[in-house]
């Protein structure tokens, strides 16, 4: 009994979330690094186990309580192990997007329940009452706003902005309402109905804030929400007294909060003029290889002609995108590498802050290629070296190569800092068409003198390369 009693004792419940956190904390500064990325997640997943376990042992729960909590952990494990076991790298982002706003949906559900246990009484306890309407308010956004980010990058909802008529006007309407009925119920209303329509005014506003950004800004609102859900969870630690929780949220909210700030810089964009709503969508430019639709000429080559230019190269900059995710490319392109470094040419990797669909996406992809880390290049390292670059190796990447970026004043993405491969003395393309990014604008670098398209599958592209080089 006594046993039982110690470890039931607050103090050591909350010492062990002080070892939760701790464990979270070293686990996330480990995964800066790809060859620490995995001790750094197992890591934090033992702090989770010990997060989950101590919340167990705090006096109270009953046996109906444990029941729940059973079926809850069976019910997300069956979900949830097999759905990460076979995603693909290609929706990786959008899985991200779900599992963000399913922490989103728990913190909100929790707030319901906890204003239910206590009779829809907040109004003698601010302290507990503000905290656990902020949670309702910004974990129901994060869940609907999240599930709106998913149907984009899946192709679910349409990529392109969704505008709704006097949008902004009906967004702050709805933010009203919420905050409106959360004030009605901290004086004192014990109405949960008030509290239903917090959820529901936060969840249309979710959604209606999400639908009119476009594609080409999803990297940045899957931060911006995940940093929601990590406020909405450390709002609701503050309300539970829960340090585990507290510290956790508060990770995860600055940690988005840096990323988001990060990725609006990259490009070159304020936060608030993507979250009001941007260019993105997948409108198609030209269909075919021709260019006809433009005027431009592009010139289309093949695989051995490709190979015979790099055979003859220093420096290659392979300069990866979304178009490689798809194909799964990653492992063809690093046989192609291997087989160009026998040969003496130094090969490196251009990565764009906003490559893909996520962030860090092409660094994961490539990683899991053994791609050698120190020949990741960020972009700020890598466009002084263009400039001395034999070929460019453009893989599906688009908007991230746009020299309109710099060039066009009246282009959506002017000012977006890009890579400078037109700057390469030689450039080829692989694509499978002409179609434009995820911004739905046309590169001009297409067109290009330098540069030289070679149309088909990447991954088919890229082993016919590896063979011909073979063959030299």
């Amino acid at each position: 009994m006594t046993s039982i009693a110690f470890i039931q004792d607050v103090n050591f419940i909350n010492a062990s979330y002080v070892v939760a956190f701790s464990l979270f904390i070293v686990g996330l500064a480990k995964l800066t690094s790809p060859t620490t990325a995995v001790q750094g997640n197992k890591l934090a997943a033992l702090g989770m186990l010990i997060a989950v376990v101590a919340t167990l042992l705090a006096p109270g729960l009953d046996g109906s309580d444990f029941a729940l909590i059973a079926i809850g952990v069976i019910v997300g494990t069956a979900i949830g192990i097999p759905s990460a076991l076979n995603v693909k790298m290609t929706a990786m982002p959008q899985m991200v997007a779900l599992f963000n706003g399913v922490g989103g949906g728990a913190v909100a559900l929790i707030a319901w329940s906890e204003f239910r246990g206590l009779g829809g009484d907040l109004s003698g306890d601010l302290e507990f009452g503000i905290p656990l309407v902020f949670a309702a308010i910004i974990g129901s956004i994060s869940f609907w706003g999240s599930n709106i980010a998913f149907g984009k990058l899946q192709g679910l909802i349409s990529g392109s902005p969704v505008k709704i008529p006097a949008g902004l006007f009906v967004n702050i309407a709805l933010l009203a309402v919420a905050i409106g009925a959360g004030v009605a119920i901290l004086l004192g209303s014990e109405s949960e109905g008030l509290f239903v329509l917090i959820l529901v005014a936060a969840a249309v506003l979710g959604n209606l804030a999400v639908l009119p950004i476009g594609g080409a800004d999803m990297p940045v609102v899957i931060s911006t929400l995940n940093a929601f859900t990590g406020l909405s969870a450390a709002a609701m630690g503050l309300a539970l007294d829960n340090y585990a929780l507290i510290v956790a949220g508060m990770i995860v909210g600055a940690s988005g909060t840096i990323l988001t700030d990060q990725m609006a810089k990259a490009m070159n964009r304020s936060i608030g003029s993507v979250l009001l709503g941007g260019f993105g969508g997948e409108a198609p430019a030209a269909s075919g290889p021709d260019g006809s639709e433009t005027g431009g000429t592009v010139r289309s080559t093949s695989a051995a002609d490709v190979a015979i230019l790099l055979a003859y190269a220093r420096l290659v900059v392979v300069v990866p995108g979304y178009g490689m995710a798809v194909a799964q490319a990653q492992h063809t392109v690093r046989e192609m590498a291997k087989a160009l470094e026998k040969k003496g040419i130094e090969v490196k990797y251009a990565i764009h802050p906003v490559a893909g669909r996520m962030p860090g996406h092409m660094n994961v992809l490539l990683a899991e290629a053994d791609v050698p880390y120190d020949q990741l290049k960020e972009m700020d390292d890598i466009n002084g070296e263009f400039g001395r670059t034999d070929v460019s190796l453009v893989i599906g990447a688009n908007d991230v190569t746009n020299p309109d970026a710099r060039m066009k004043p009246d282009s959506p993405i002017y000012g977006m800092p890009i890579l400078n491969v037109d700057e390469s003395k030689q450039v080829i393309v692989l694509k499978r068409s002409m179609a434009s990014g995820f911004a739905g604008i046309e590169n001009p670098l297409f067109y290009n003198d330098k540069t030289q398209m070679l149309f088909g599958d990447a991954k088919s592209s890229v082993a016919e390369i590896t063979s011909e080089l073979g063959q030299l």
